[in-house]
């Protein structure tokens, strides 16, 4: 009875992770986590969403300095739950998510401590993929593009391994991005594809489509693309509503930008910058 509960209590945490509510999969996990069979698995959930969350790419905020670190009490979570991980036994795992908590601050010094820590595990399991893409993050974020890039096509040549599937999916999308950001959008689609072949619901690839369709200034064709990606996001970023609500404007379908537009402001009230730079516009056009 008490390991049905406890499975339970699991299953809830994942629905919670993956429908965008951190905090309610955190209590749900927290209920888990002492269990003999979902215990190690809801503490590594746990670890996942103190570092990261509003589930966002790491390494796709490189570049800004608005970016939201993660607080002190959240790293201070990661340390306890790290700690104990390793009271059950040694697991790679553990290193990279030492390394991740690392890197998270955006510190050069902390990164590339990580780098050095990252190195030495896959010196004695050169295969370990989580490491891998962990090493390629680390290198995005210390302004090493062609290093990254050739960690994350050791990726995608591998054959696939279920049960490392955020890690390919994470590869896959982190090669894309750099990819789309060389203008090599072909082989952006490629991964943005690859990555929905096995996750229908990856919010990210159909971003990076619409990204790319954008870009490339199908506004029609981008529109689609967010407009997936905002429902798979349960209606809840204002980074992907700006988007879709910019190529609906682009695309010249007003109505369903100004409801966009309200939807995101109803969420986040204090972004303005979708007030001024497309709901205003809209609206003029609506009239005109």
């Amino acid at each position: 009875k008490k390991s049905n509960d406890a499975g339970l209590y699991y299953c809830k945490g994942l629905f919670h992770r993956y429908k965008g509510e951190p905090q309610l999969a955190l209590q749900s996990f927290n209920n888990s986590r002492r269990d003999g069979v979902f215990g190690e698995e809801s503490i590594n959930n746990m670890v996942e969403i103190y570092l990261n969350p509003d589930n966002e790419p790491l390494w796709a905020n490189s570049e800004n300095d608005s970016i939201k670190l993660p607080s002190q009490s959240s790293l201070k979570a990661v340390g306890e739950l790290i700690t104990e991980l390793k009271e059950k036994g040694f697991n790679p795992r553990i290193v990279v998510y030492e390394t991740y908590s690392m890197m998270i601050t955006r510190e050069k010094r902390a990164i590339e401590s990580a780098i050095q820590k990252l190195q030495e595990l896959l010196n004695t399991r050169k295969d370990y993929v989580p490491a891998i893409v962990a090493l390629a993050t680390a290198k995005l974020l210390n302004k090493k593009a062609p290093d990254a890039r050739n960690q994350l096509k050791i990726i995608a040549k591998k054959v696939y391994q279920p049960e490392y599937a955020e890690e390919y999916e994470r590869a896959w999308l982190m090669l894309a991005d750099i990819y789309v950001s060389t203008s090599k959008y072909d082989l952006g689609e490629e991964l943005c594809a690859k990555s929905l072949k096995y996750n229908k619901s990856c919010g990210k690839a159909e971003e990076y489509f619409g990204l790319i369709k954008e870009k490339e200034q199908s506004y029609q064709d981008a529109a689609d693309h967010y407009e997936k990606a905002w429902k798979l996001a349960s209606e809840k970023s204002a980074s992907i509503g700006f988007r879709l609500s910019f190529n609906y404007l682009k695309a010249k379908r007003y109505i369903e930008c100004i409801e966009v537009c309200k939807a995101v402001l109803k969420e986040f009230p204090e972004y303005p910058k979708i007030e001024k730079e497309i709901l205003t516009k809209a609206r003029h056009s609506l009239r005109a």
